[in-house]
């Protein structure tokens, strides 16, 4: 079934993160580009994925959106490759997965986009502060070497993703944890596959 695996994508964008995944898991599997002007919005694409973006892949009769939820499918799709805790230790991996999918990117998106919340109001965001959610992060990655704990997971492909575009993007500042931490994570040969791949990708695309 692994042959059976498919991998909807563009070179730039939230598609890299799987790619990561996908190379760290090491099992076949195919790609589909997809065109953000055209094929992207076409009819059987949006049979795999409505919103109309990527990443997204399909697994047999199995199709899974959102770059988080790939990263903990793949995991567990593919228990061989020991990108998950067992099932009795995975508090810290749901946790850290789930911050990441939710107050991080949040927070990023919205400072991004200029918007400060007041402090009055933080009670109804779930990130309550753009700096009470990266000091969050900071004390949890000051303490341990990995989102889940003590080795590498399928978390920290989302994680690090997430911070190192997000510091690139000086959305996040460049705390000397961050920094060394997503050093870390994007010096994995299978990091380094993939980025190979999608930037081989891109300079074909943005060719004339």
């Amino acid at each position: 079934m692994s042959m059976d695996l498919t991998l909807y994508t563009h070179p730039m964008s939230r598609g890299r993160i799987a790619r990561w995944m996908m190379e760290e898991v090491g099992q076949p599997y195919e790609t589909e580009i997809l065109e953000f002007a055209s094929t992207i919005k076409s009819p059987e694409y949006k049979r795999i994925n409505p919103m109309a973006k990527v990443p997204a892949i399909k697994h047999g009769k199995v199709i899974v959106t959102e770059a988080a939820a790939i990263c903990a499918y793949m995991a567990d799709a593919f228990p061989e490759a020991g990108l998950a805790p067992d099932p009795a230790n995975r508090g810290s991996y749901y946790r850290w997965l789930l911050f990441t999918a939710g107050p991080l990117e949040q927070s990023c998106v919205t400072t991004a986009l200029g918007f400060e919340v007041p402090e009055e109001q933080e009670g109804l965001v779930g990130y309550g502060s753009h700096r009470r959610m990266l000091d969050t992060l900071e004390g949890m990655l000051s303490s341990q070497e990995y989102a889940a704990g003590d080795r590498f997971s399928a978390v920290d492909v989302y994680l690090a993703a997430q911070l190192q575009w997000n510091m690139t993007m000086t959305v996040i500042e460049e705390r000397p944890v961050f920094v060394d931490y997503s050093r870390r994570m994007h010096d994995r040969p299978a990091c380094a596959r993939a980025e190979e791949i999608d930037n081989e990708l891109a300079a074909k695309l943005q060719a004339p």
